[in-house]
C-alpha cells in the first residue's frame, strides 16, 4: 500500500494520475495547504521542504521498511523505477523522457505556477510580473507546441512521465494568460491525454477539498506568505 499525501494542485495530479495510470494500490492523506497542514512536525518528518505531495511506499521493490518520496518529479522516477512502466527501456527514449521531465520540474512547472500565481492571486496587481512570466508562460508552451508537432506525445509514441508531469499544469492553461488557439498541438495532445481513464481519475482525486477548504484572505496568507519561520 501507498500513502499518497497530497492536495488537489497540478503537482498533486501528477502523482495521483501516475499511480493510477500504474494501477498501484494507495490511499489519499489530504494536507490542506490553505490552512498550514504542511508545516506540523509529523509531516515534515516525511518532507522537509513543507511542500505537497510526499508518498510512503509500504512495500518498497525488495521489501525493507517504508520508503518515504518527496518531490513530484522523483515521485515520478521511483514509480517508473518500482513498476518499470511509464518510462521507456531504451537508453535513448529514456533519456528523452527523462529531459522533459526534468524540463517540466524546472521550468514549465515555475514560470507556469507564477503567471498563475501574479495573474490570479496578487493582491495587487503588479504589471511587470503579469507580463514577465505570461511571456515566459507562452514561450514554454511554445517550446511544447513544437516538440508535439510530429509526435502523439512528449517523449514520442509512448505516454510516459514526461506527459504525467506536463498534463496537469496544461490544464491550467486559461489561468497562465494562454489560448490553446497559438499552440494546436499542445490541444492535440491535453485532448489525448484526458482521453485516457487513468488521467481523468487522478485529475479528479480530491476535487471536493478545493470547495470545502477555499483560498479565503488566512489560507492565501499561509500558503503565500510563507519564510523560513
Amino acid at each position: 500500500m501507498i500513502d499518497l499525501y497530497y492536495w488537489p494542485t497540478p503537482n498533486g495530479w501528477k502523482v495521483a494520475i501516475a499511480l493510477e495510470e500504474l494501477g498501484l494500490p494507495y490511499r489519499v492523506l489530504p494536507v490542506n495547504i490553505l490552512r498550514g497542514e504542511q508545516f506540523r512536525p509529523e509531516y515534515q518528518a516525511l518532507n522537509p521542504n513543507h511542500r505537497m505531495p510526499a508518498l510512503v511506499d509500504h512495500d518498497p521493490p525488495g521489501g525493507g521498511v517504508p520508503l518515504t518520496v518527496f518531490e513530484s518529479g522523483a515521485i515520478l522516477l521511483y514509480l517508473a523505477e518500482k513498476t518499470g512502466r511509464l518510462m521507456p527501456r531504451d537508453l535513448h527514449a529514456r533519456q528523452e523522457a527523462t529531459q522533459w521531465l526534468m524540463w517540466q520540474v524546472a521550468g514549465f512547472g515555475p514560470m507556469l505556477g507564477q503567471a498563475h500565481h501574479f495573474r490570479k492571486f496578487a493582491d495587487t496587481p503588479i504589471p511587470y510580473a503579469v507580463e514577465r512570466y505570461t511571456n515566459e508562460a507562452n514561450r514554454l508552451y511554445g517550446v511544447l507546441d513544437r516538440r508535439l508537432a510530429d509526435r502523439a506525445y512528449i517523449a514520442g509514441a509512448q505516454f510516459t512521465m514526461a506527459d504525467v508531469a506536463c498534463f496537469p499544469w496544461a490544464t491550467l492553461h486559461a489561468d497562465q494568460g494562454q489560448t490553446l488557439e497559438e499552440f494546436p498541438h499542445v490541444r492535440r495532445w491535453l485532448e489525448t491525454c484526458a482521453a485516457r481513464p487513468a488521467v481523468a481519475r487522478g485529475r479528479a482525486v480530491g476535487s471536493d477539498l478545493w470547495h470545502q477548504n477555499g483560498p479565503d484572505e488566512e489560507g492565501k496568507k499561509i500558503l503565500f506568505g510563507q519564510r523560513a519561520r
